[in-house]
């Protein structure tokens, strides 16, 4: 329900915080005094159109904040997740309206969009009035309130969940479908493409492979002759080496006459022809590991042009003609395994429909005996609002071609105002205090079916007597058992019936300039005298206070 409103620099409003309990409160107050912007205002918060209007002259920027407590099993929770937003205890709903014309929406301070904080304003409060375009317009919101009377509402989620199964199934199948059918299409080339991928038979990474391959081996080959050239300086025909090595023999056969000669220069040739011999070791393995067949380098040009061809071909890279190979047989096995796939799900397409044709068909004959109820029930309230001769009804349009999410019905709410006039949907025949009247019925059958927790009732009273607006005060009373209820009233006869009274009036702050709406709840000793003045004006006459105290005691 709604606990507080606070509202700055709207309008006529300055500064304004209201308190709320459950039960029923009514707003009075002398006409311009500022019901309007009160409820502009609310409206805002819960995700009202915004206008710059709205700001208070000089400011910039008007804010009104809406704070509710919400059950833990409220829908309004199930929003609350979804968009992230925390929520622990109350919910707070805040809109910001700048002069400019911008608007900002918080929920529990948390930045939202305009759209988020209006599905929650939906799901906390409905606002109804003689000119009502907040609620029971839309023809969905009909049928919702059908099922909640008649507890139609598991029914209904399994329709809903059937008719998701079956466009799943009729989704799957028709994909299926075209698969095949461009399978066939393609089935001779896919054929021939898959054996020509087969014997070429390309690896992952092996265009890769080869190419850092065969550009190994042609650098190999420019690198072995400078090897086999230096080779030969070192092993070769024209070597030193052995002249090196007799040399070295003669002069250790001569160690022995002169050893501190001879013995320096024949360790220093040691060193040298070791040195020699170990290059020459290194130099025979870079030749043998440089060495590659020439034959071997001509296979892989061959494979490498073999596997570019084939990527052109197939307009792929040639990494990915493996996949496309596999894709490919893939194609072909759909080809030939595809109809006896594509029975299957058509099977269970038709098995689909059928549950969810089943399902609508028992939901709609359900709706049809819950439509009986609801309007014997909502006639019975008529009389008492002076809508005696007036007739509603529930006009259910079943038609298995239109089906969707929610069955196979269209709901409507329909009213003959008079004997012998045609009837016709609700929101167009009636008038505005029929209308009015005809709205509060419904609420109070199904006030604890599909409704939101805060009701608010904007002068649904104008222009009817102090009998009907006794019987509109009562069943807004009744109402207020089951669900919070605010109302904006003329009569006398519908505040008497409040458990909380507001009065609304409009103060000036300075002499002669400024003036401000303000709201302040009348005491329960004073009700008498705010009462008496709506009964008798600006003059209230003893008479007034004695008819006052009747109402007062008659509602208690």
């Amino acid at each position: 329900m709604l606990s507080r409103l606070s509202i700055r620099d709207i309008v006529l409003i300055d500064r304004l915080d209201i308190d709320f309990a459950d039960g029923l409160a009514v707003l009075t107050g002398e006409t311009g005094a500022g019901k309007s912007i009160l409820l502009d205002s609310f409206a805002l918060a819960l995700g009202g159109r915004g206008d710059q209007s709205l700001v208070r002259q000089g400011a910039e920027q008007g804010q009104v904040t809406a704070v509710f407590e919400v059950a833990r099993s409220h829908p309004a929770r199930a929003l609350l997740a979804a968009n992230d937003i925390p929520a622990e205890d109350d919910l707070i709903l805040r809109r910001v309206q700048f002069a400019d014309g911008r608007t900002r929406a918080f929920v529990n301070d948390q930045p939202v969009s305009v759209q988020v904080l209006k599905q929650l304003g939906s799901a906390l409060v409905e606002i109804h009035g003689q000119h009502d375009d907040r609620a029971l317009v839309d023809a969905g919101t009909h049928r919702r309130l059908l099922d909640a009377f008649g507890g139609l509402e598991s029914d209904a989620a399994r329709v809903e969940a059937l008719w998701e199964a079956r466009r799943e199934a009729e989704a799957a199948a028709e994909a299926h479908r075209a698969e095949v059918e461009r399978a066939k299409r393609e089935g001779d080339w896919l054929r021939h493409a898959v054996d020509e991928l087969g014997k070429l038979a390309p690896l992952a990474g092996e265009e890769t492979t080869l190419a850092d391959r065969r550009s190994s081996m042609m650098q190999s080959e420019k690198v072995a002759a400078e090897l086999r050239e230096t080779y030969d300086v070192i092993a070769g025909a024209g070597s030193s080496v052995p002249a090196l090595a007799a040399a070295i023999r003669r002069l250790e056969r001569r160690s022995a006459q002169a050893p501190a000669l001879i013995e320096p220069s024949v360790k220093s040739f040691d060193v040298a022809l070791n040195a020699l011999e170990e290059t020459r070791a290194h130099l025979e393995a870079a030749l043998r590991a440089a060495d590659y067949d020439p034959a071997e380098l001509e296979r892989i040009e061959e494979r490498l042009f073999a596997l570019r061809a084939a990527g052109r071909k197939y307009n792929v890279p040639v990494d990915q003609l493996a996949a496309l190979a596999e894709q490919y047989r893939n194609d072909i096995a759909l080809i030939d395994a595809g109809e006896d796939r594509l029975k299957a799900l058509e099977a269970a397409r038709v098995q689909a429909e059928a549950a969810f044709r089943r399902a609508a068909d028992a939901l709609s004959k359900a709706r049809a005996k819950s439509a009986a109820a609801l309007d014997k029930t909502v006639n019975g309230e008529l009389a008492p609002l002076k809508l005696e001769r007036a007739k509603f009804t529930t006009e259910i349009a079943s038609a298995a071609e239109a089906a969707g999410p929610n069955g196979i019905d269209r709901v409507e709410f329909w009213v003959q105002t008079n004997p012998g006039t045609r009837p016709g949907p609700l929101m167009k025949v009636a008038s505005g205090g029929e209308l009015a009247r005809f709205l509060l019925a419904l609420k109070v059958v199904l006030a604890d079916r599909g409704s939101a927790p805060t009701l608010v009732f904007d002068e649904i009273d104008t222009g009817v007597g102090g009998a009907v607006a006794e019987a509109i005060g009562m069943r807004l009373a009744r109402l207020a058992r089951k669900v919070q209820v605010l109302a904006v009233t003329h009569a006398p006869q519908v505040a008497a019936q409040a458990s909380r009274h507001y009065v609304i009036s409009k103060d000036a702050l300075e002499k002669g300039r400024r003036v401000a709406t303000r709201v302040s709840e009348v005491a329960a000793e004073k009700r008498r005298e705010e009462i008496a003045r709506m009964l008798a004006g600006a003059e209230i006459t003893n008479e007034a206070r004695a008819a006052a105290e009747r109402l007062i005691k008659a509602a208690g």
